[in-house]
């Protein structure tokens, strides 16, 4: 019997994009032939995961993952070809699973993930073999991470998975991250990010095109009320205040009690807590947005 090689088993991956443990089977039964092995390979069906590759991936999940002790985490788009698929347990627990290794591993992009170790081989290696045992193209579309070593991160997931967020608390005392208060608070700030969209966590943080988009609207509206300019500025500001109080997350009404903003809602749940808390930031991915 033919000794079969790594850089064999290498090449044959390239040719066929299957499992390395399938090409390494492959080879042995084929005797270290090459030809003969892209053959078995095909006999043994994991050829089809090769042919799914050009299939459109317009279904799938956000998978979020946060790390146990709450520092890290990540959110990823995994994409497949049918809802069915979407929502199968085996495929979300795989995304929740490449959320895990950005969290962990920190890559720079797609490419660099599917390089990362996962179990006994790469994120591609497993990927691969989910597109062979489910049977559908699969894809990861995106994914970011977010740290937060001096505080705490929290996630919410919605609508099955078509909608999901992270974000980022900062606070002075580590018994703050235990807190059922905190625990409470939190989980109903990333609540609040799923449900009412904002574009940033406190008022600097919002694009300054984005203050100049809005300023330049309101302007245009000052004026053709035929007010005097400096009355025409009062107003163009007033409306920029109001945009401030819808978009940004600090500034927002709390969803479960409108008579109160979230930053004001922070500073009771953080007296509650023998701490100051802040809302750092946030990352929010809705599928296929």
């Amino acid at each position: 019997m033919a000794k079969i090689t790594a850089a064999q088993v290498k090449q044959l991956r390239e040719m066929t994009d299957s499992p390395m443990m399938e090409c390494k089977k492959a080879l042995v039964e084929a005797d270290g032939d090459l030809e003969a092995a892209v053959d078995v390979l095909r006999r043994m069906g994991v050829a089809k995961a090769v042919k799914r590759a050009g299939r459109d991936t317009n279904e799938g999940t956000i998978a979020a993952y946060v790390s146990e002790d709450g520092t890290k985490g990540a959110l990823l788009e995994l994409t497949c070809e049918t809802d069915f698929v979407g929502t199968n347990p085996k495929f979300t627990g795989f995304a929740t699973q490449l959320a895990e290794v950005v969290a962990n591993e920190d890559p720079t992009d797609v490419d660099a993930l599917l390089a990362c170790r996962m179990g006994d081989g790469t994120v591609s290696d497993e990927l691969t073999e989910m597109i062979h045992v489910i049977g559908e193209n699969m894809k990861v579309a995106r994914f970011q991470r977010i740290e937060q070593e001096q505080g705490a991160l929290a996630s919410y997931t919605h609508l099955g998975g078509k909608l999901a967020d992270i974000v980022a608390f900062s606070f002075g005392s580590e018994a703050t991250a235990s807190n059922d208060e905190f625990k409470a608070f939190a989980h109903d700030v990333a609540m609040q990010v799923a449900a009412a969209a904002p574009v940033a966590a406190k008022r600097e943080d919002v694009p300054a095109e984005t203050i100049e988009h809005e300023k330049s609207i309101y302007m245009a509206q000052a004026a053709d009320s035929g007010k005097p300019e400096a009355i025409q500025e009062r107003i163009a500001t007033g409306k920029l205040e109001k945009f401030y109080k819808e978009v940004v997350l600090t500034e927002q009404e709390f969803i479960k009690d409108g008579s109160v903003t979230i930053s004001e809602l922070a500073g009771k749940v953080g007296k509650a807590c023998g701490d100051t808390i802040t809302i750092e930031s946030f990352v929010r991915f809705a599928f296929g947005a």
